[in-house]
């Protein structure tokens, strides 16, 4: 799990991060599932990520400002869990997006499914493989400005 001082650290606006590029504070709910039927609010992401005007991820900004990109996951009565945004090569179309909460494993990864063709626009829909495999679907429920 990412420590409190090193979640700041990616937090800050580093040596050699753009300051001029934009980032947005994207949140995410809990859909309709069978074991939330009307979803939840309590179970979700909070990220922070450099958007294209079409609401996707953009990778190329992303790679500028990549420390400013983190996520917090909030589940219920558990601890929330700090994380980055990570955009690795590899995966459906070229690439894959996930979530790092310990830079020094991988075992704890969380992948998007498709998360680079996804647009983060409220009312959208989009899903994340938590680190034990499960598929779970998530409304965007807010974008704006980080």
């Amino acid at each position: 799990m990412m420590t409190t001082a090193a979640f700041r650290r990616a937090e800050s606006h580093g040596p050699g991060q753009d300051n001029t590029v934009a980032v947005s504070r994207v949140v995410l709910h809990l859909a309709r599932s069978h074991e939330f039927p009307e979803g939840s609010g309590r179970h979700g992401y909070e990220i922070v990520a450099p958007l294209r005007e079409s609401g996707n991820l953009d990778p190329d900004a992303w790679k500028n400002v990549r420390s400013r990109c983190t996520v917090r996951r909030f589940w219920g009565g558990d601890p929330d869990r700090h994380g980055i945004l990570v955009h690795r090569a590899g995966g459906a179309e070229g690439a894959t997006w996930l979530i790092d909460y310990d830079q020094a494993s991988f075992a704890d990864d969380e992948a998007g499914y498709r998360l680079g063709s996804h647009a983060f626009v409220e009312g959208e829909y989009v899903s994340i493989r938590d680190e034990d495999g499960d598929l779970h679907t998530f409304r965007v429920v807010s974008v704006c400005p980080a």
